[in-house]
């Protein structure tokens, strides 16, 4: 019973192993772009630029003279400024991530090759 139970494992094992860059580059990564889409729109939605372009001539504080709404465009134009600039920065930051992500095993990879190259290199 316990041969059958190792041979059951070890084969699991092994096409665990093949089967992994097959899910990783495929359902794996959809996942990952899901996921990554979803971050983006959840930071959209907190920083929401667009809200704040579309209120933009609405006065601030119910003060309609002048100042008050001098102010509050210019309030809300530097708002819609830096919000869009962090919502970049946070898309781009996503961007990297994801490829990060892709390109993971590849380098992973090529370290592990690279060291086992180096260390026959050492023996010979």
């Amino acid at each position: 019973m316990f041969i059958l139970l190792l041979q059951r494992m070890l084969m699991e094992l092994i096409l665990d192993i093949f089967y992994f860059p097959i899910w990783w580059y495929t359902d794996g990564a959809r996942r990952a772009l899901i996921f990554f889409v979803g971050m983006i729109r959840e930071v959209n939605v907190m920083m929401s630029p667009g809200l704040w372009l579309k209120n933009i001539f609405v006065p601030m504080y119910g003060q309609y003279d002048l100042q008050g709404r001098l102010m509050s465009v210019l309030m809300r134009f530097f708002n819609i400024i830096f919000r869009t600039i962090g919502l970049l920065i946070w898309v781009i930051l996503a961007i990297a991530l994801f490829f990060v992500w892709v390109l993971l095993p590849m380098v992973v990879l090529y370290f592990v090759t690279d060291s086992l190259i180096s260390l026959v290199q050492i023996k010979k």
